[in-house]
Order: C-alpha cells, then structure tokens, then sequence
C-alpha cells in the first residue's frame, strides 16, 4: 500500500476537524496539494470547502460514507484532555477504534493518528526521550492515546495498514511559557510533519514526536526527520521574552496542564513533575 503523492490533489479525511489542531491544518494542508474532507460533529462555519460531514465517528453511517474513497485519514477527533473516564472510553477508545476499523474496511491504506506527549508524561525530562522509551502516560487521557498507539501498531502488523502516530507537543501559536521553549509545534511546523506523515515511502508503523526544531527539546525527532520532516521554526526565538517574563511572574514558568485538570474534575492530582503541553 503507498499513499498518494501531493500534486496530485488526492483526498483526504481529517476527523475533528473544527479542533485546535484541525483548523490549522485545514488552513496548511491544502498548500500540499490535499483536498480535504472534513469531519466533525459541529459545523466548521468558515470551512473552505463544501466536502464536509456534521456527524460523530461514532455514528457508523456517516463514518463510512465520509471515508469512502479517500486516500488517508488524519484521525484528530476525540477529547483533547482530561476528563471522567465514561467519556474517553466512548470519545478516544471506542472512536478511534472505529475508525480503524472503518478505514480498514474502506480500503484506506494510511491513518494518521493524533497522540500526546503525554504518553511519556512520566519519563524523566533531563533526559531525551525518543519513540522506542517505555510508555508513561500521566493521565487518563494520555492512557486512552496509549491504546490508540497500541491499537494503531496491531492495524498496521495484523493488516498492512500503514500507520503513523504523533505525540503533539504544545500545539499554541507561540510559546507562552518557558516549558514550551522545549514543546512548542508551530502551526507550518505542525502540517509539514502531518504531510511528512502522509507521503512517506514505506511506512509501515511510526511513532514520532510532534514539535519544532527547538533548542532545549527533550524528545527526540530522528523517527520524524526519517520521514522526511523538516522543522523550520524554534522556540528559542522567544525565550528571552520568556525568561524574563519567568523572573517577574512565576505562573509563566508553571506547568499546570492536567494536574489542574483532574483536581477540578474530581480525579485527584497529578504528582509534580509532569510535562506541561497539549
């Protein structure tokens, strides 16, 4: 199986797409030579497209009338955070589980599927990580994105799909806090390595890290680079602003992110020492 090469305006779906993520890459990815499908359950008011779908993926009619015929499928739908266990189950497990599945079914040779740093949320951040470090999610959330990598690597082995996961980094226009100088993904950062994604040679099965060139990373971009992405940008750009914010106002250096989630959930805290991010 090989996905379509850009230039030849093949199609493909991108799930979620009214997201964070999905309206910066419904505004990158047509430069690739993409026509888009978009699917998400709200309407997508200033979609540039009329090939849309306002459904769930887990509504398995739609799904599989939004799947046909595509070249690939960028899997972004799903709660983007923490949240009580009942609604990833449904939202992140049974989801992606279905669209897998339905791509399986459809014929769709490569899914893209939309992971998180925080599957390594717990690995130790003076140290680089890469791809192959034993998985440590720091949240539910980051659980349910753990299954998706599982279950993408079984599609992959099992059928021959050729399969791709992105653990996102911080996902922000600019960097605001001093821990994205090592996590922040620009948006043209973000759809080159989506594209990179969609049109390497070969793949099999990937696990790559979404972020920028940045100096002060800590997880490691050779699986990307393999694939043929090149980052552009650097968070560097921005660290003097924001060290110097960090020395007036300490909240900008504080990670917050899901510790301060699951305790407004009712969940319990997270222990300190998790990385900060999408």
């Amino acid at each position: 199986m090989t996905a379509a090469v850009p230039g030849e305006h093949p199609t493909i779906l991108v799930t979620g797409a009214g997201g964070q993520v999905g309206s910066r890459l419904r505004h990158h990815l047509p430069g690739y030579g993409w026509r888009l499908r978009l699917l998400d359950r709200h309407p997508i008011p200033d979609a540039d497209t009329d090939d849309r779908f306002v459904a769930s993926v887990l509504d398995d009619d739609m799904l599989a009338a939004a799947v046909r015929g595509v070249s690939a499928i960028v899997h972004l739908a799903g709660i983007p955070g923490e949240a009580p266990w009942p609604d990833l189950l449904e939202n992140n497990i049974d989801a992606t589980f279905r669209v897998f599945e339905t791509a399986r079914k459809a014929g769709v040779p490569r899914v893209v599927f939309a992971s998180t740093n925080h599957v390594v949320g717990f690995a130790d951040r003076d140290e680089m990580t890469g791809p192959a470090a034993p998985v440590r999610p720091d949240s539910f959330y980051a659980t349910t994105k753990a299954f998706g990598e599982a279950l993408a690597r079984f599609y992959a082995d099992e059928y021959g799909m050729e399969m791709a996961c992105i653990r996102l980094g911080s996902c922000v226009e600019k960097p605001t806090l001093v821990g994205h100088l090592a996590t922040w993904l620009s948006a043209r950062d973000e759809a080159a390595l989506f594209n990179a994604c969609l049109t390497a040679p070969g793949l099999h099965f990937a696990t790559v890290f979404g972020i920028s060139g940045n100096t002060r990373a800590r997880w490691d971009l050779a699986s990307a680079r393999r694939l043929g992405y090149r980052p552009r940008d650097n968070a560097e750009d921005y660290a003097e602003e924001l060290l110097e914010a960090a020395r007036r106002d300490d909240r900008v250096s504080r990670p917050l992110g899901f510790r301060a989630a699951r305790v407004e959930l009712g969940l319990g805290p997270v222990p300190r020492g998790t990385v900060a991010g999408r």
